[in-house]
C-alpha cells in the first residue's frame, strides 16, 4: 500500500458523515482483540471533528482509511489521543504511525503544555509513542480524572483495572511530558529493548489474569464462570 496515496490531515465538518463508519469498526476492532477502549457515539467523533481536535486519513478517492482524536483532561493539564483506528485493508501499511504523529504534533500546537499520555496493549503503538518521546509510566503518573477512567467500563478487563485500585491493568501506560522533551532518547531505549518489554507485557497480562481469576474463586462459582465467559469471548 502506498502511503503517498494517502491523505492524512485534521479532520474538519465535511467529514462528519464519516462518523458511523468509524465508531463501529471501533466496536469491531475492540471485539477481536479482546480487549477495550472507551465507547464512543458517532455524535461524539462528529463533535470532534467539528471543534478541529481529530486527524482523518482518507484515500483521494474519499475512501475512509484512519482516524485518532483528541481528549483533554484535569481541566486542560492532560491530554489524550484516543480512539486510533485504521480500516482493515489498510493495517500495517505504516498510515497509523502517519496518524498517530499528525494528532501528536495537532496536539502540541492546541495544548503546548500538556502532558499528552495513552494507554496501549499493543507493541506496535508503544514503538510508534517512544519515537514521538513517550516514555512507560506507572498508572498513577496519569490524569486523576474519574471521566476519563470511567470511560475505562466498556472494557472487557474493567473489572481488573477496579479490582487492581486503578493502579495496573492490562494495557501499559505511556506519557509524553513536555518539560522533558527526549524523543531520540526514548526511540533508542525502546529499540534497544523492545524484545524485553514484548514479554513484560505479556507476563504482566498472564499473571493478572491469574490474580484476577484466584481473586475471584472466592466468589461464587456461578459469578466466576459467568465472568471469565465474558472476559475470553474472543
Amino acid at each position: 500500500m502506498e502511503q503517498q496515496d494517502i491523505i492524512v490531515r485534521v479532520a474538519n465538518h465535511l467529514d462528519t458523515h464519516y462518523a458511523l463508519r468509524i465508531t463501529d469498526e471501533m466496536e469491531a476492532s475492540a471485539k477481536a482483540r479482546g480487549t477495550g477502549i472507551a465507547k464512543r457515539s458517532p455524535e461524539y467523533v462528529a463533535k470532534k471533528m467539528l471543534e478541529g481536535k481529530a486527524v482523518i486519513a482518507l484515500k483521494p478517492s474519499g475512501q475512509w482509511v484512519g482516524f485518532c482524536y483528541i481528549e483533554e483532561w484535569s481541566h486542560g493539564k492532560f491530554v489524550a489521543n484516543s480512539g486510533l483506528i485504521v480500516s482493515p485493508e489498510f493495517r500495517k501499511s505504516g498510515v497509523a504511525k502517519l496518524i498517530k504523529k499528525r494528532i501528536f504534533e495537532l496536539s502540541r500546537e492546541k495544548y503546548p503544555t500538556s502532558k499528552i499520555f495513552g494507554l496501549t496493549t499493543g507493541l506496535a503503538v508503544m514503538k510508534i509513542n517512544s519515537d514521538l518521546g513517550y516514555e512507560p509510566v506507572t498508572y498513577s503518573e496519569l490524569t486523576d480524572d474519574e471521566e476519563f477512567w470511567a470511560g475505562c467500563k466498556s472494557c472487557v478487563n474493567y473489572d481488573i483495572l477496579m479490582s487492581k485500585g486503578r493502579k495496573n491493568c492490562m494495557c501499559t501506560a505511556m506519557l509524553f511530558d513536555p518539560a522533558e522533551q527526549k524523543p531520540k532518547e526514548t526511540a533508542a531505549d525502546f529499540n534497544e529493548n523492545a524484545g524485553l518489554y514484548e514479554r513484560f507485557n505479556r507476563l504482566k497480562q498472564s499473571k493478572l489474569l491469574q490474580w484476577f481469576k484466584k481473586s475471584n474463586s472466592n466468589n461464587s462459582d456461578s459469578k466466576s464462570k459467568s465472568l471469565f465467559s465474558f472476559l475470553f469471548q474472543l
